[in-house]
């Protein structure tokens, strides 16, 4: 009805959104505008942020509405240390025992894999597992591997620790009584002097990778359909972005050969920033050269980009991080050519990270960046960080942010810290690695899992450890001091992520002009119990305006997926990351087998017959 003197407002005509989500507690990140209702997304990019009705006139004819349910709404997820591309190689031939609740549950998924798997093939269950996440708090024997797959090689990597192989497996590998402990590794042998299966880390892990490396690949076909299929796995959790560590065994650039045939042809489900590893000893400073001439950080676009050196810039400047076994001492002259490689790469505009679990070796490290400083190439232009700094002590936090460093941290010792606690005790543990003391320093600090070959990918269990500082198993290991707030955790999964790939203007964040990359949680991450923070899934996960995973009320609404390769993996019948609905199925099935169990062990002490009686239902009669 019209009144005198007011004329309706005019609002200017803005372009139809491609996707809108609605109804949703939307936790920006932003702390300018912190909590929203709604969200426009088009090109790629956050257009709009505010209350349902304000963003009303952005739906168009062809724009997809997505009702959030009220449900939770965050940025998308950034792991900032994640062996991605490896992962992605081979995640379709691994068994996955990441969230299994007990070590029959898991030998059962072993025997009925070893049903289907075929002749010359193995069966892989490589990290995102420990002893202590199963009831009965044990690894698995080689006897009970000999019992699960008789005629299959069975591979079982724990943690950085050891490894076990049933006898197949020792077969197919050719270990014999003559084969030499490689160094830095021990096979474990029997009185008759024959290798019994077990591989020990003695520190180093060599011995477990170079192992693994005898089963068989994938072909270049099978590889980028496993890859597309990680990469769902990962989005299945909310995360839109992932920093690839690179790592040994990833050779440049023939390993990468996967993810760039994906991001050309637009089928990159996750955003990734890349870096690259020496594999050889010995030629690390001629391999950095030759790729200081080829590429600069920077290279590739919003999808697949390249970052700069590491995790490993020489390989005499790593120490091991296996907590069963003691610190390593590295070599005492490995300095000259560690500074060396550094000074290269901050010559050619290079950043890079550097793996370092002992303050011992932190130490050291900054001992050389010190000497580079006085000539002026310190703190640069170039991003540079510490992985893992499990150890790292105060003074050497100060020397890092005097140098402009940042630290990624990683959730190892959720699945490694009473193996810590063991060897070291409980007040050193409490501040491994001391996450409360970076950021009380101002340092960029960002998280991630270091998966997939010891912690899980499930970043909700990596935020979990954040936020408790609890084990997968349930110790404590931090005093209240060293434990951080569920936003805060959350920004080092996706504001962290973003700074340390110089992306902290365009990710992390849902603000307009952002990318359009959120998660719709399952669970209320900022409210519900501690204790419910691990089984956190994402129900719907979009990366630039593109749907790539959804589940629940959404199911359907992503992009199809090719079929996955080879029938027989292990992926195709139990999938990734045991959630808690498989984790249901299989204890169904854990209770029949106990059952059964039961009658046998009855029957064998004449208590009940021999073979089970038909079913018989009192109810009926005939």
């Amino acid at each position: 009805m019209p009144v005198a003197g007011v004329v309706p407002a005019q609002h200017p005509k803005r372009a139809a959104a491609e996707l809108l989500v609605r109804n949703a507690k939307v936790f920006t990140g932003d702390p300018g505008r912190p909590e929203a209702r709604a969200l426009a997304i088009r090109g790629g990019r956050v257009v709009a942020v505010g209350d349902d009705h304000d963003l009303a006139s952005l739906v168009g004819p062809a724009t997809k509405v997505i009702d959030a349910l009220g449900r939770r709404v965050i940025p998308g997820l950034n792991d900032s240390h994640l062996h991605v591309i490896r992962g992605g190689l081979n995640y379709v031939l691994e068994l996955r025992w990441d969230g299994v609740s007990t070590l029959r549950q898991a030998l059962a998924m072993l025997r009925e894999q070893a049903g289907r798997t075929p002749k010359g093939q193995w069966i892989r269950v490589v990290g995102g597992w420990t002893a202590e996440q199963f009831a009965e708090r044990r690894m698995p024997t080689v006897a009970e591997l000999n019992a699960a797959a008789p005629d299959t090689p069975v591979f079982v990597l724990h943690l950085y620790q050891s490894a076990l192989m049933n006898r197949a497996a020792v077969r197919a590998a050719a270990f014999t009584r003559e084969t030499p402990d490689p160094r830095g590794g021990q096979i474990v042998r029997g009185r008759d002097g024959e290798p019994n299966g077990v591989l020990l880390a003695a520190p180093g892990a060599l011995i477990l990778y170079s192992t693994l490396a005898k089963a068989p690949a994938l072909d270049e076909a099978d590889k980028r359909t496993s890859t597309r299929h990680f990469l769902r796995e990962l989005n299945r959790f909310g995360l839109t972005s992932a920093v690839d560590a690179a790592g040994g065994f990833q050779n440049f650039p023939d390993n990468y050969a996967t993810v760039i045939d994906l991001a050309r042809a637009g089928e990159l489900s996750l955003r990734i920033a890349y870096h690259l590893f020496p594999q050889t000893a010995g030629q690390e400073i001629a391999d950095l050269k030759r790729w200081t001439e080829a590429v600069k950080p920077g290279d590739g676009d919003e999808w697949l980009r390249f970052n700069g050196a590491g995790e490993n810039l020489t390989w005499a400047a790593a120490d091991f991080e296996n907590f069963s076994e003691p610190r390593p001492e590295l070599a005492e002259d490995y300095e000259a050519e560690f500074e060396q490689a550094v000074r290269l790469l901050l010559e050619n505009g290079w950043g890079f990270r550097l793996h370092a679990t002992y303050d011992e070796t932190i130490r050291r490290d900054l001992a050389v960046f010190e000497r580079l400083a006085a000539e002026g190439l310190f703190p640069g232009s170039n991003r540079w960080l510490f992985d893992h700094a499990e150890t790292v002590s105060d003074r050497s936090l100060d020397r890092i942010a005097a140098l402009g460093g940042a630290v990624s941290v990683q959730n190892r010792m959720s699945f490694q810290g009473t193996a810590f606690v063991d060897r070291y005790g409980a007040e050193a543990a409490s501040r491994t690695p001391p996450v409360r003391a970076m950021l009380d320093r101002g340092l960029t600090v960002a998280a991630g899992t270091d998966a997939t070959r010891v912690s899980s990918y499930n970043p909700w269990v990596a935020l979990h450890w954040l936020v408790t500082g609890r084990t997968v198993g349930g110790a404590a290991l931090y005093p209240a001091t060293n434990l951080i707030d569920r936003e805060t955790a959350l920004g080092l999964y996706t504001r962290g992520g973003a700074e340390l790939t110089g992306e902290q203007d365009v990710k992390g964040v849902l603000r307009e002009g952002y990318y359009g990359d959120l998660a719709i949680l399952s669970d209320d991450y900022l409210t519900v119990p501690e204790a419910a923070i691990p089984g956190i899934e994402s129900v719907l996960t979009v990366v630039g305006g593109r749907i790539v995973y959804a589940s629940a009320e959404y199911e359907g609404l992503d992009e199809v997926m090719p079929p996955l390769r080879p029938a027989w993996s292990p992926v195709a019948h139990f999938g990734g990351y045991q959630s808690a609905g498989t984790r249901q199925a299989l204890l169904v099935a854990d209770v029949a087998a106990e059952s059964e169990d039961l009658r046998l062990w009855r029957a064998a002490r004449g208590l009940a017959p021999a073979t089970p009686l038909p079913f018989l239902d009192p109810c009926i009669t005939y």
